[in-house]
């Protein structure tokens, strides 16, 4: 395994930033990864996969080992499901276009998120109305200390809105190397009742659409409202819609009666954070090299030339004027090196 030294980061993450690893080194296969882990036990490590998910703010002061595991497979089926495999390094969106083409139903509203296999699980990634959780059967990770292969079930991921074990109680101590899905093979689960699905079906006059329908449009939603980060540096969306307990919303929305909202338990609400932030005068607004996209409040763009630093910048301004305005504290969904 050839191990790089000064090696540039910018065409591994999304948003295009200038960084540099300090060693770097690409692995293609568990024993790989599995040596290069007890080779270096005591080195400072960084676990790269498609980079979409991040924000680079400085050089990394480490190994940079790159997740480059690939393949997929059926590993069993019967008459109304298939159990399919995917190897950590395959890239998404190609992934769910492979499920669709077999007629597989389950992926397809998160058709062209950014990113690869093996972190889908470590954010619970969703869009449209249907998150990782809705098909995630188990992953393999390999845990760093030891090297050891675990498999952690649905039950074990502590899944939540953008959340998971991978992100809090055992953050940085595994490395995903597989997921597996259950998906459709007939009665696909078709859900298109979430954002403009339906109207752009409606507008191609479909009726009753299929998976590479609704595959479609959602692709064709997200290119109209999302930049393509090989044309325009991003890691699409920046923040997490905010979830507020009832009584809390009330009392906002009796100073904003037309904010939006919607209800996703009997005492929590969702805002949506691109609303918050488009009221408050950000969408479209450029701050140098660094700014918010103009059609997509809730994605910070790179315009050629910005360093992580003054995209984090641009994000505290938006954070900090969002909670001035309305008295709502906006996360970050990326991750902040």
């Amino acid at each position: 395994m050839d191990i790089k030294n000064n090696f540039s980061l910018k065409n591994y993450n999304t948003f295009g930033i200038e960084a540099k690893a300090k060693r770097f080194v690409a692995v293609h296969s568990v024993s790989d990864l599995k040596s290069i882990l007890e080779q270096h036990a005591n080195d400072k490590k960084f676990i790269l996969g498609g980079g979409s998910n991040m924000l680079l703010t400085k050089d990394i002061d480490a190994l940079v080992i790159h997740i480059d595991l690939k393949g997929k497979k059926i590993i069993k089926e019967d008459d109304d499901f298939v159990w399919v495999e995917s190897q950590a390094g395959e890239n998404w969106h190609e992934f769910v276009l492979w499920t669709i083409d077999n007629n597989f139903g389950g992926l397809e509203n998160m058709s062209l998120i950014p990113g690869n296999v093996g972190t889908t699980p470590v954010q619970n990634i969703g869009a449209y109305g249907t998150e990782i959780k809705d098909t995630f059967v188990s992953c393999e990770a390999l845990k760093i200390s030891n090297q050891e292969l675990i498999t952690f079930h649905l039950q074990d991921c502590h899944f939540g809105y953008r959340e998971s074990i991978f992100k809090n109680e055992v953050k940085d101590q595994y490395i995903i190397t597989s997921v597996i899905f259950k998906l459709t093979k007939r009665n696909h689960k078709i859900n298109i009742s979430y954002g403009d699905i339906a109207s752009e079906l409606a507008k191609n006059h479909i009726v009753k659409p299929t998976l590479k329908e609704v595959s479609n449009a959602v692709i064709a939603i997200r290119k109209s409202k999302l930049p393509d980060p090989k044309e325009l540096g991003n890691s699409g969306s920046f923040f997490k819609n905010p979830i507020l307990l009832k009584t809390d919303f009330d009392k906002i929305h009796q100073q904003f009666p037309e904010m939006k909202y919607y209800e996703i338990s009997e005492t929590e609400v969702k805002v949506p954070a691109g609303w918050l932030i488009e009221q408050a005068g950000f969408k479209g607004k450029r701050f140098g090299e660094a700014g918010i996209h103009k059609n997509q409040a809730l994605v910070l763009v790179n315009y050629g030339n910005a360093t992580g630093q003054e995209i984090l910048n641009v994000s505290k301004n938006i954070q900090e004027t969002i909670f001035q305005i309305f008295g709502i504290h906006i996360e970050a969904e990326v991750n902040i090196i």
